[in-house]
């Protein structure tokens, strides 16, 4: 089994297995396992946004969002695909690049069984259905 460098830590990973969701928002009454995602989860409605992006002045309540978001005024594109150049801002955008290579398609269509690499396709595909 998992060992833990704290009770605390041991207690939060019990959780998990208990499904207990100790934390809950008094706001719109979402539950959470650890308080550290309670206390993200509460910007929400607070709004608070202490990141700043200095160029055009959007927000984010995380610098990593603020430092994925620089890439865009920067024009840096840091995650290429081995396979054929194509370069991306965000690791994501590589990560559903790569899957056309793989020939993986994880977006199906419930309505026909067709399937797709990326959501985006899947969305757009939709609209033939309604």
């Amino acid at each position: 089994g998992k060992s833990f460098s704290t009770s605390s830590y041991l207690v939060c990973h019990k959780r998990i297995h208990s499904g207990e969701k100790p934390y809950k928002c008094v706001d719109c009454g979402k539950a959470c396992r650890m308080n550290t995602h309670f206390t993200r989860h509460k910007w929400i409605h607070v709004g608070d946004k202490p990141f700043k992006c200095i160029v055009c002045g959007k927000r984010f309540r995380q610098s990593a969002g603020l430092s994925s978001y620089k890439l865009i005024h920067a024009g840096e594109k840091p995650f290429k695909c081995l396979e054929c150049g194509k370069s991306f801002r965000q690791s994501g955008g590589l990560a559903s690049h790569k899957l056309i290579h793989a020939g993986e398609k994880p977006f199906k269509c419930i309505e026909c069984g067709k399937s797709f690499t990326q959501s985006g396709g899947l969305n757009s595909h939709r609209r033939i259905h309604t």
